[in-house]
């Protein structure tokens, strides 16, 4: 049987495609853009500047690159934050349902 060797850190239950792609993050009737670092089937890694807290709910929207497929807009809850020192926040996303 066939089995691909990962390294330590990709180690999961699911696999993180790295995507550098712009996303909009809604909350609150207020809208701000950020960076989709990385995502899986269960969440997600965003750069944001912003003030966010854990546990707060995030409604992200990833568009498509293609005309024929929709992007991608999930209901999300932050899970992990880390304030880098340029000011902007690296945010844990959990997924919670998309649309």
């Amino acid at each position: 049987m066939f089995q691909v060797e990962r390294n330590y850190s990709e180690k999961r239950d699911f696999i993180r495609m790295n995507l550098n792609a712009p996303i909009t993050l809604s909350q609150g009737g207020q809208s701000i853009q950020g960076v989709c670092h990385d995502l899986s089937s269960t969440g997600m890694q965003v750069l944001v500047a912003g003030s966010f807290q854990q546990g707060e709910k995030i409604r992200v929207q990833i568009p498509s690159e293609h005309a024929e497929l929709t992007g991608l807009d999930a209901l999300t809850e932050v899970v992990r934050i880390d304030n880098l020192e340029d000011g902007r926040q690296s945010l844990g996303l959990t997924i919670l349902s998309m649309s």
